[in-house]
């Protein structure tokens, strides 16, 4: 699989990565190193990771399935989500994030992370302090790069300019949500980070499942679906994407596509994407997804595309993956003195 630098001072990354958020939903920890070993072996060198995802049962997975493996792979990591829902283990202050990386680099079973992001913006905490306790983390040998996830443009901007002011270590990347469906990033996002040489990870790049064509018009819901587990962030019955769905089965149909590899396919098409994190559950779902691996996509199949979701538009806001604190009603509305 073809690599790709991870923006301009990041390592060498596969352009589709392995996400293991879904790691051990329906698999116990040996059959889940088999995934990883089937990953590696396909020549996916990026494995990403949380500290969150099963309240650390995860990392320690991959702890385990990256025995005599670790110098094979990017193992990247993510830390600002509440452990256990406590708040106070969440965030991107120095204190939590001294005490957090320890904790996954013990799950991890390593010296090391290569790449370590912040979960979503922490509002809470100046930027300035999260970006100096990464350079410390640097500095101290426990991370190689640091990065962010789901930031909006103007904190990406910020972070890059706190980094430059302090003399730390800038963020080399940025993860957010990216498909078909979700294109929002495409109006600032990646054009900041292209202007910043930041890579850029995507995640979601078949909306929950919505681009393989699984939800159609007039047929049952798969019962080992997202949306019959009641995920509210993938609704089954969304009018809207159920129409777009059949009008890109016939882009995909006529460029001798599954609906899968055109909308995989489709994410890394954007200059700005350095590379696509894929979540199988199963080594079967593993192969049908790399078999987007290596196709490109015509102007004239782009362009159609255009035509049923324009550049930038979300089809489900929802789906963005943060809403800025500034859009709740008590910062957009002027404070009122009760009687």
């Amino acid at each position: 699989m073809q690599t790709t630098p991870l923006g301009t001072r990041g390592p060498k990354v596969s352009r589709f990565g392995f996400g293991t958020m879904s790691l051990l939903t329906s698999q116990t920890p040996t059959e889940a190193a088999k995934l990883v070993d089937q990953a590696i072996d396909c020549g996916m060198n990026l494995i990403d990771t949380a500290d969150i995802y099963d309240n650390g049962a995860v990392e320690e997975a991959l702890g385990l399935a990256l025995r005599g493996k670790r110098d094979k792979v990017v193992l990247a990591t993510k830390l600002g989500l509440p452990m256990n829902g406590d708040p106070t283990r969440s965030g991107g202050s120095r204190r939590w994030m001294t005490q957090a990386v320890e904790d996954s680099l013990r799950r991890l079973n390593t010296d090391y992370i290569d790449l370590y992001q912040l979960h979503r913006p922490d509002p809470k905490t100046p930027i300035e302090e999260t970006v100096a306790a990464f350079d410390e983390l640097i500095q101290a040998g426990k991370v190689r790069f640091a990065g962010s996830s789901v930031f909006p443009a103007e904190l990406i901007v910020q972070s890059q300019w706190a980094a430059e002011k302090l003399g730390a270590a800038p963020f080399v990347s940025e993860q957010a949500p990216y498909s078909i469906f979700v294109r929002g990033i495409e109006r600032a996002v990646l054009p900041v980070c292209r202007q910043y040489g930041i890579g850029t990870l995507v995640w979601s790049p078949l909306n929950g499942g919505w681009l393989t064509g699984k939800y159609r018009r007039g047929k049952p819901v798969p019962g080992d679906s997202r949306a019959a587990s009641g995920n509210p962030f993938v609704r089954a019955d969304d009018e809207r994407k159920l129409a777009m769905v059949e009008a890109l089965a016939e882009i995909a149909d006529a460029a001798g596509l599954t609906m899968m590899q055109m909308s995989l396919a489709w994410t890394l098409e954007h200059p700005a994407v350095t590379s696509v994190l894929l979540g199988p559950r199963t080594p079967e779902q593993l192969d049908q997804l790399l078999t987007a691996d290596g196709i490109t996509l015509t102007t004239d199949v782009l362009d159609a595309i255009d035509q049923v979701i324009a550049p930038g538009d979300y089809v489900d806001p929802r789906n963005a993956g943060w809403a800025p604190p500034s859009l709740q009603a008590d910062q957009r509305r002027t404070t009122r003195e009760t009687a």
